[in-house]
C-alpha cells in the first residue's frame, strides 16, 4: 500500500461491495469489474477486509491478510464472502440489506513483530493502530486495528485473540508466538 486511496477510489469500492451483496441477493451476476478501466491504486494487488455491520452489530467480516490480486477483485470477493460464506452467521437476506453498513480495510504487508519475553508482547503493541496476527503453530488469528475500539487494553486485546485462535487466552504470556503486525486504510459507507 504505497498511496492513500482518493475518495472516488473508495466510493468506487463501497459501491462494488454493495452491487457485489445486491446482485446475489437479486440472483444477477456479480458486477464486472473493468480492469482496463481501474486506477493503479485498484489495479495493484491488494488485501482487503469487507466487514458488514447491522444496527451496529456485526454481521460478516472476510479478508485476507495477503495481497494475491486486484485491490478492486480483492474487495468484490471479500464482499460476497462476509455476505454469505462467514460460518457465524447465516447467509444474508434480502430484507437486512436496506439496513447494512459496508466498511472496508486496506491492509498494509504484515511485518514479524520481535520482542524478547511473552509477557513483554503487551508493550511492544500500538493500541489503535496496529491489526495484529498471533500463530501458535498451526492456529492463527487476526484482529484488524477497529477491534482496538473495543477492547483498548493490550492485555485484554491479547487475551482475546488468543481465545479466537483457540490457544488459552493467556498463551501470550507464557510463550513466544509468531506475531506479525499490520496497519489499515479504514472507511465505510
Amino acid at each position: 500500500m504505497n498511496t492513500i486511496l482518493t475518495e472516488d477510489e473508495k466510493q468506487y469500492l463501497l459501491k462494488l461491495a454493495r452491487e457485489t451483496i445486491s446482485n446475489v441477493l437479486n440472483q444477477l451476476p456479480e458486477p464486472v469489474v473493468n480492469l482496463a478501466g481501474l486506477s493503479p491504486n485498484l489495479l495493484e494487488q491488494g488485501a482487503s477486509f469487507v466487514t458488514l455491520t447491522r444496527h451496529g452489530d456485526l454481521r460478516g467480516c472476510i479478508g485476507s491478510l495477503e495481497a494475491h490480486q486486484s485491490l478492486a477483485l480483492d474487495v468484490r470477493e471479500h464482499a460476497y464472502q462476509a455476505a454469505f460464506e462467514d460460518y457465524r452467521f447465516p447467509p444474508l437476506t434480502k430484507a437486512e440489506l436496506p439496513d447494512l453498513n459496508i466498511e472496508i480495510s486496506r491492509l498494509t504487508a504484515p511485518v514479524e513483530l520481535t520482542y524478547d519475553a511473552p509477557g513483554d508482547l503487551a508493550r511492544v503493541l500500538t493500541p489503535g493502530v496496529d491489526g495484529v496476527i498471533l500463530q501458535d503453530g498451526y492456529r492463527r488469528a487476526t484482529f484488524l486495528p477497529q477491534v482496538w475500539d473495543q477492547l483498548p487494553q493490550a492485555e485484554t486485546f491479547l487475551a482475546h485473540l488468543c481465545a479466537k485462535m483457540g490457544s488459552p487466552s493467556d498463551a501470550w504470556k507464557h510463550k513466544m508466538l509468531k506475531v506479525k503486525t499490520y496497519r489499515v486504510e479504514e472507511f465505510h459507507e
